[in-house]
């Protein structure tokens, strides 16, 4: 398989901080590819050697000649006084194609995104669609590598859905850095770890992530073997060198020779596991025995006339943990805040444990005085120590347990990045026990190590853990319940994400009603527009993927497994008939813009 690009003996150094080391790596042709690595490792700076927005300290990047790299970056840069429409013809200005091509490209991106209005500001959309506009602008500039980094931040379930469903059908190659482990089992089928724990700087497999996953824990777990293997012979070959061996023959120097190669063999071993380590965390609990911790019942609340939710009724106790889930402005936020004690509901009524202490972790960081040292960050208290379950901690060993240096205490919080700011309020929930953790969007700016981490102490943790976080693969793995929320439908609990995703797609196949509408008498001059036009050229497409459809689920109710249960036979059978809806649709769409274009030309 020929190669798009190559990096070849690539190294890059900021300040004191190697980020990587003579790196060297081919690319090849349709290659998706996820880029995972701990907070600092180097991701987000290859993405930019490779999109040619830095230059490299030593070492090379090989492209094909005409290949078109779009990077899409972690903050959205986008000009808040343009519209929608104007920012994505802009964006494919410089772009090969003629301004009727560019045209269907932006009309076409517009659906694809979800832009009913395209003439609204950029300024005024939220932050979760600012992010689909950027996505949606790096798609308008057909990209043959697409580079995106951190792309589902700022993005709700919905909108994780909706990159996923464009990256599985892309026709591009395209190299995604991220944390969210199921997006990643979703459309990569190569994936790569950048840290210095490897022999190259890298491990790379085919496959998806959970086969990674596994693969990476057996070539570490080998690693730590052949440390311990080494360590072992470098003590029997000191004791033969402190006997007073000298080089007098061939072999004794011989010896010598491959004991001081073996000697910097476990070195560089040794240097590479050292990098493995991850947070410690384990939250306090305050060890009460109360069997009900708190009962919510019938909770409803509206915010500016919009109902969130309502009629939700739940009860927490000692070692279960509630997710939370739904799209941006569903009322999670909201949910956790009635919990805190910040707001009343609607209606409905909570009902605490006497004495019960609760404690928020929020998505904002805003507790953090940007102005304080990390020291005084770390340890609200003040002094040279922290308090941790009755035991004294000094600063520097409290430090390092959240992947701190101690040359890095005097460093104000300001200049700290989201994942050590989120490090930090992590440790300070920990100097406190609590009898329910209140978690929201954890999960933001933590490396998967970290999340690896948090989700162990999450199970272990002896009180109630309510968590609000879009991380399909560590809700499914910490949560009892989850809590889906959609404004457009009521409020319900499921056991996973899996029950989720089938109930949205059951609400999808609800066909929906079309209100009837008195017809003026006077009908408008008949024109035949050319959006009219550009539909009707691409709607004998959508036909054929339509019927591809209908016939595909006709197969699929036939298999044995479908007809002898209940329940999958009912969903797709509800599957089909909207399939069939929709060709039917499209039939009387092709006919209505046929005639109206032979009307229009007569």
């Amino acid at each position: 398989m020929s190669h798009t690009f190559s990096l070849k003996n690539v190294s890059k150094t900021y300040g004191d901080d190697t980020l990587f080391h003579d790196l060297s790596i081919d690319f090849k042709l349709n290659e998706q590819l996820g880029l995972i690595g701990m907070n600092g490792s180097g991701k987000s700076t290859l993405l930019k050697l490779i999109a040619n927005k830095i230059e490299p300290d030593t070492g090379e990047l090989i492209t094909k000649t005409g290949l078109r790299f779009i990077y899409l970056s972690q903050e959205d840069r986008l000009n808040p006084d343009q519209t929608v429409e104007q920012l994505l013809y802009d964006s494919s200005k410089d772009s090969p194609f003629d301004d009727r091509e560019r045209h269907k490209i932006v009309q076409k991106a517009l659906g694809k995104g979800g832009f009913e209005d395209a003439n609204m500001r950029v300024g005024n959309l939220s932050g979760g669609w600012k992010k689909k506009l950027a996505v949606t602008r790096a798609l308008c500039c057909k990209p043959d590598i697409l580079l995106l980094d951190e792309p589902t931040n700022h993005l709700d379930i919905n909108g994780i859905l909706w990159l996923e469903d464009i990256l599985k059908s892309a026709q591009f190659s395209f190299i995604v850095v991220s944390h969210d482990r199921t997006f990643l089992e979703n459309v990569c089928f190569n994936v790569m770890e950048i840290a210095k724990y490897y022999p190259a700087g890298y491990f790379k497999i085919a496959g998806q992530y959970k086969k990674f996953e596994k693969e990476r824990q057996k070539f570490l777990i080998g690693q730590q073997k052949k440390q311990a293997s080494l360590s072992s012979k470098m003590r029997r070959e000191d004791e033969w060198l402190k006997q007073g061996a000298k080089a007098r023959s061939t072999k004794a120097k011989y010896r010598i020779e491959q004991a001081q190669k073996l000697r910097m063999e476990l070195y560089a071993l040794k240097d590479r596991n050292k990098n493995t380590a991850t947070m410690d965390i384990a939250f306090h609990a305050t060890g009460r025995q109360t069997k009900k911790l708190l009962r919510a019942y019938h909770l409803k609340k509206s915010i500016n006339d919009k109902e969130l939710f309502s009629d939700i009724t739940f009860e927490l106790g000692p070692k279960v943990c509630l997710g939370v889930v739904g799209e941006n402005g569903s009322g999670k936020s909201t949910f956790l805040s009635i919990l805190e004690k910040k707001i009343l509901p609607d209606e409905g009524k909570v009902q605490w444990a006497e004495n019960l202490i609760v404690i928020g972790f929020h998505q904002s960081r805003s507790k953090l005085n940007p102005k304080l040292s990390l020291k005084e960050a770390l340890n609200p208290g003040g002094g040279d120590s922290v308090n941790y379950k009755g035991r004294s901690i000094h600063i520097v060993t409290w430090a390092k347990r959240f992947l701190f240096m101690p040359d890095q205490l005097d460093m104000p919080v300001k200049r700290l990045s989201g994942g050590e700011k989120a490090r930090i309020t992590i440790a300070n929930i920990m100097l406190s026990p609590c009898d329910i953790l209140l978690l929201d969007e954890p999960t933001n700016d933590l490396d998967i190590l970290s999340l690896e981490v948090l989700e162990d102490s999450i199970r272990q943790f002896p009180g109630a853990v309510v968590i609000v976080s879009h991380d399909r693969f560590l809700m499914d793995r910490v949560c009892h319940r989850i809590l889906y929320l959609d404004p457009g439908s009521e409020a319900k609990f499921f056991k996973d994400f899996n029950q989720i995703m089938n109930h949205r797609l059951t609400l999808l196949e609800k066909p929906r009603k079309i209100k009837k509408t008195d017809r003026k008498k006077t009908n408008p001059p008949l024109s035949f527009s050319y959006k009219d036009k550009y539909e009707l050229d691409h709607i004998e497409e959508e036909i054929l993927k339509a019927e591809d459809k209908v016939q595909l689920l006709s197969d699929k109710i036939q298999e044995p497994e479908i007809m002898n249960t209940p329940e999958k036979m009912k969903h797709y059978c509800s599957m089909l008939k909207q399939a069939q809806e929709k060709s039917h649709h499209l039939y009387e769409r092709w006919e209505c813009l046929d005639t109206k274009k032979t009307k229009v030309n007569l």
